[in-house]
């Protein structure tokens, strides 16, 4: 017998709020955090937006000395770490330190410092590297300093597997603790790739939106007029713990991990196959384990990135998997507001499905004004947030690389 495995705290730090509530506040309004960027001069750049995090304060979360030898991307990790971790109610002396693990990835890492430390060897030479550039770049610091912090002696690592990062590494905890290895996981994704570098990259390979003269309305999803994405960044942090554990210190349950399901396309760098047949066999997967049918969703958080090849793929996937139930469901994509926060993605995209669940709210699909046909005639939320029942979830990722992750959250019940 598997163990079953409950949400029960959560945390974030996004580009339309640095904590939960403020954030989920934002996706049920349909508030953009798309505008200029501001992080370096973007001037020369064919894209000059993206979604920041605006007004973070890594001092409400870390020492001074701590946060100045972190990467951002390890700084709002921390943020929403402390924030799930309080959320959970889990406190120094209440948890089993070799019970509870950390699985935080991000897609790129510290990008920032990189570039920071490579100008200064190119103009002052390698004697003035900084001796904690390495620690300050590699992708799985992030999870090594959210287990010092909370002195997590149990299974630790990171995931990269670009978009699809957190949602592995949420997967990967709710196995964990299924297990028997854990009971109780840290786990998600972060990211803070508004560099010159990243943004540059990204619109050489016309991957991102270059609505420069409307930023708030370029992220666009399952649109006709869509033309890329929008750069996001943040962190979106989550606690899973085994039932009886979560029962026995009275935790408050958000909802039940369901299924899981991770496929791989083999396929193309930056592509998917046609009909987005790798999620299809990841939703499918997730439901099959989770003992769901298409009967028992009603609420889609799609992948949509807003780049024309990955939603109408993902809006045929969907309708195929779905079937006759497709119609019914409620599908949105929550990048249409947070931008894409790439490795964070789908940890920020598990919340917002988790509380839609508990509030019995759908997300908006904001910036959506014309059907696209290649799309069908799902229903994407579009505009404005809709009260429903949702008894069930799936939540979809997919990565450069061809790495696709599925998730299926239902309601808890004893």
């Amino acid at each position: 017998m598997r163990r079953r495995v409950v949400v029960t705290g959560l945390g974030a730090v996004t580009p339309i709020g640095n904590d939960v509530a403020t954030t989920w506040r934002a996706l049920q309004d349909g508030v953009s955090g798309a505008s200029g960027i501001t992080k370096f001069d973007p001037a020369i750049f064919p894209v000059r937006f993206a979604a920041e995090v605006k007004g973070f304060d890594p001092l409400k979360s870390m020492e001074r000395k701590e946060a100045k030898r972190a990467d951002p991307y390890t700084q709002y990790a921390v943020a929403a770490s402390v924030e799930a971790m309080a959320d959970a109610g889990l406190t120094a002396g209440n948890y089993d330190v070799d019970r509870l693990g950390v699985i935080v990835g991000s897609g790129i890492g510290g990008l920032k410092s990189f570039e920071e430390q490579h100008d200064i060897f190119r103009e002052r030479g390698p004697s003035k590297i900084s001796p904690f550039f390495i620690p300050m770049f590699i992708a799985d610091i992030a999870a090594g300093v959210v287990s010092m912090r909370f002195n997590a002696r149990g299974p630790n690592y990171a995931t990269v597997s670009a978009c699809s990062t957190s949602a592995h590494a949420i997967g990967d905890a709710f196995r964990t603790i299924q297990y028997g290895d854990a009971d109780v996981m840290i786990c998600g994704g972060s990211e803070a790739a508004v560099t010159a570098m990243s943004i540059g990259g990204f619109a050489n390979m016309t991957a991102l939106s270059t609505r420069n003269d409307s930023p708030e309305t370029a992220s666009r999803p399952f649109d006709k007029d869509r033309d890329g994405f929008v750069m996001g960044e943040g962190a979106g942090i989550v606690i899973l713990e085994e039932l009886e554990h979560a029962l026995k210190r009275g935790a408050k349950i958000y909802g039940e991990m369901a299924g899981y399901r991770a496929t791989g396309d083999a396929y193309h760098l930056t592509g998917q196959l046609p009909q987005h047949e790798g999620l299809q066999r990841a939703m499918r997967g997730a439901m099959q384990d989770g003992g769901l049918t298409s009967a028992d969703i009603d609420y889609v958080n799609a992948h949509g990135t807003s780049t024309p090849l990955n939603d109408s793929n993902e809006a045929k996937a969907i309708a195929i998997v779905f079937g006759d139930d497709a119609n019914r469901i409620s599908i949105s994509s929550t990048k249409s507001m947070t931008g894409h926060m790439l490795g964070a993605a789908g940890g920020v995209e598990f919340i917002a499905s988790t509380l839609a669940i508990r509030d019995g709210v759908i997300p908006p699909t904001i910036n959506y004004a014309t059907p696209d046909p290649e799309c069908g005639d799902l229903d994407f939320t579009p505009n404005c947030a809709r009260k429903r029942e949702v008894r069930a979830i799936i939540s979809n990722s997919a990565g450069f690389g061809g790495h696709n992750v599925s998730i299926a959250v239902k309601r808890f019940e004893e």
